[in-house]
């Protein structure tokens, strides 16, 4: 089915939901005693088997069962100070809540409380910010900052979050580490905490995730690491996707993911789109291009099945407002300003449409930070938007994860009217569950709401290569090799997946496991000119690259945007070696219907793609005519 068919129809299911999912939490929608009991720390340890993975836009689980991510954030490990004035004073730090560095709530209420509290909520799972600098920092925390947990004194921050890792996964939970900043300041204006290598490297950011996902590997309950919270503009210079710079998040994104599976295999990869791009005053170009630059440039890992996308809602930013009131204000609309429709349409245009089937960006989507403030006077745009944003993750059964989970209350009033659970210095609680928070019947639509359940079928994947400033090697089999044609960019495909399809001059590629083959652990042959041609003249009278029989292409190699060689891997079985000519020199010639073919993975370039059943044999190419040696035509022959 076309993309736009089936976006417009995505979308017209929410709005079916807005009609009537709102209209039922102004009217309180379910109350508690309304409710399916939330499972216990064993029900819920016995619900799921580690470790995650991704089957088509669905999170599963090792028995091949839907996870959904029912998420919220415990915050406060990635730091609360406000970044001036004295950090030993509360007024300094974020709602004047001082965390130590540490997830909030720990001086106060013992860990096995919290705990509970989180399962009567409906959580299955915890996203956990940190900090860069907490991983190296070797101060003990403070003896009262953990008063209420003595067994944690004397420890240094990274042996606090141990803990708090261990006590979470021991009681069933998912726990995705999420790296929200550099230095442990509050996140997330013009802070020093803008990029992954804000204030760092991008090599020391990428070690301290492979120090972070090596101390956590033996637990198949920490499912993954969520590599930077918020990617945004510093003063001077703008994050991109895919330029090849010191700031192209798509790069340093693909590289900290590689580096993490080579480390752990069984993690879940989430990647974080482009928070905010320009300078935020009317007249100039700015916006929030969050998930957008995936549809023509997606990323692709060395183990398929590990990569989720993820995305940051509230009501007072909006896809070209930055949030900001006064200084950097503009007359953009807040997402809280949209009608119904184009909330619907901005949410699906800048993250959900992730999840169209057999794309190649085709991924889970994860709605990683939303929320709103619960307690005392309700701002009437901000409860709308709650209402519709409810909707729209209920229409479209999408993973989420609710921001935050834990704050302070003073006299009877939360510090952080945000947080689904405050307690006080004496450890009593007033929750989203207690009269009072008008939030409650949307968190109560959202954690119970119908989805899809049970086994998740196996689907085929498609994943892109992209060779536009450097190598993009995703075999892990030829990762562990030398160089397979050095000076050369290079592009493989996962050792799960062929070759596919290629662009004509743009080092474009595409990759998929659709019908196999299945591989044999002989070596690759690299083949760089016409000795292993057999069967005729496919391509008269232009240079062709065939891998031999009983082989098919796994990568291929360009100089500038030339041919270089093409890497084939052996079948495990006898491939057949009939087949035909795709000439793709003036014009798109891919499969009507076949994968990935409602999306674009070579913009500007003509492609040339196999039918699904069939497996890429050979490339054709010429320096005639001013063709400059990009490919002209491909050899697909059948699977069987």
């Amino acid at each position: 089915m076309n993309t736009l068919i089936v976006r417009t129809l995505a979308v017209l299911a929410t709005l079916a939901l807005l009609l009537t999912g709102s209209a039922a939490a102004a009217a309180g929608g379910a109350g508690p005693a309304d409710r399916p009991a939330p499972l216990t720390a064993a029900g819920l340890a016995a619900s799921w088997t580690g470790p995650l993975s991704t089957s088509g836009r669905y999170v599963v689980d090792a028995t091949g069962n839907r996870f959904k991510l029912k998420s919220g954030n415990w915050d406060g490990a990635q730091g609360h100070w406000l970044g001036s004035g004295d950090i030993a004073d509360p007024a300094n730090h974020e709602h004047a809540e001082p965390s130590g560095n540490m997830p909030l709530g720990l001086d106060r209420v013992p860990i096995a409380r919290i705990l509970g509290d989180f399962h009567a909520l409906g959580l299955n799972s915890i996203r956990l910010p940190f900090s860069n600098a907490l991983i190296h920092d070797t101060a003990t925390v403070p003896d009262a900052a953990v008063a209420a947990n003595p067994g944690l004194r004397g420890r240094t921050p990274l042996q606090v979050l141990d803990a708090v890792i261990a006590a979470l996964t021991a009681d069933g939970f998912a726990v995705i580490l999420n790296n929200h900043t550099t230095t442990a300041r509050w996140c997330c204006g013009l802070d020093g905490n803008e990029r992954w290598n804000s204030g760092q490297s991008t090599e020391q950011w990428i070690a301290d995730w492979v120090f972070m996902a090596g101390r956590y590997r033996d637990d198949k309950r920490v499912v993954g690491a969520d590599l930077r919270n918020e990617v945004r503009r510093d003063v001077l210079d703008d994050p991109n996707w895919g330029w090849g710079d010191a700031h192209d998040e798509y790069a340093a994104f693909e590289a900290a993911g590689n580096r993490i599976l080579q480390t752990a295999p069984d993690l879940l990869v989430v990647m974080e789109g482009i928070n905010w791009q320009g300078v935020p005053l009317d007249g100039l170009p700015h916006g929030r291009p969050v998930l957008t630059p995936v549809q023509n440039l997606s990323n692709t890992l060395v183990r398929s099945g590990k990569l989720v996308y993820s995305a940051h809602f509230y009501a007072y930013t909006g896809p070209n407002h930055s949030g900001a009131t006064g200084l950097g204000e503009t007359h953009d609309p807040r997402y809280q300003d949209l009608t119904p429709e184009q909330l619907a349409q901005a949410v699906d245009q800048q993250a959900l449409f992730v999840t169209r089937g057999g794309q190649h960006f085709t991924a889970p989507v994860w709605i990683s930070e939303f929320g709103a403030g619960g307690r005392g006077p309700a701002d009437p745009k901000e409860r709308a938007w709650l209402d519709r944003f409810t909707d729209i993750l209920v229409a479209n059964d999408t993973d989420f994860a609710v921001w935050p989970l834990v704050g302070w209350t003073r006299d009877g009033v939360p510090q952080d009217n945000w947080a689904l659970l405050s307690y006080d210095a004496a450890g009593t609680r007033l929750g989203i569950e207690e009269p009072g928070d008008w939030r409650a019947a949307d968190w109560h639509r959202l954690v119970d709401a119908a989805g899809h359940t049970g086994p998740v079928p196996a689907t085929e994947r498609w994943n892109m290569l992209a060779l536009d400033h450097a190598d993009l090697d995703t075999s892990a089999r030829m990762l562990a090799l030398p160089d397979w044609d050095r000076g050369a960019r290079k592009g493989s495909c996962p050792d799960s997946e062929r070759l596919a399809g290629l662009g004509r001059g743009d080092g474009r590629g595409l990759c998929t496991d659709a019908g196999g083959p299945a591989r044999s652990a002989a070596p690759y042959p690299v083949v760089t000119d016409e000795r292993y041609v057999t069967g005729g003249d496919w391509a008269s009278g232009y240079s062709k690259l065939q891998c031999p029989d009983g082989t098919f292409a796994a990568g291929y190699s360009v100089r500038g945007d030339a041919m270089s060689a093409l890497l084939c891997a052996p079948a495990a079985t006898a491939l057949p070696t009939a087949g035909r000519t795709v000439w793709f020199d003036h014009g798109d010639n891919r499969p009507a219907g076949g994968g990935s073919t409602g999306s674009d993975w070579a913009p500007g370039s003509y492609k040339g793609q196999c039918a699904d059943h069939e497996y890429l044999a050979g490339v054709a190419f010429t320096w005639r005519w001013s063709h400059g040696g990009v490919p002209d035509a491909l050899l697909c022959r059948p699977l069987g």
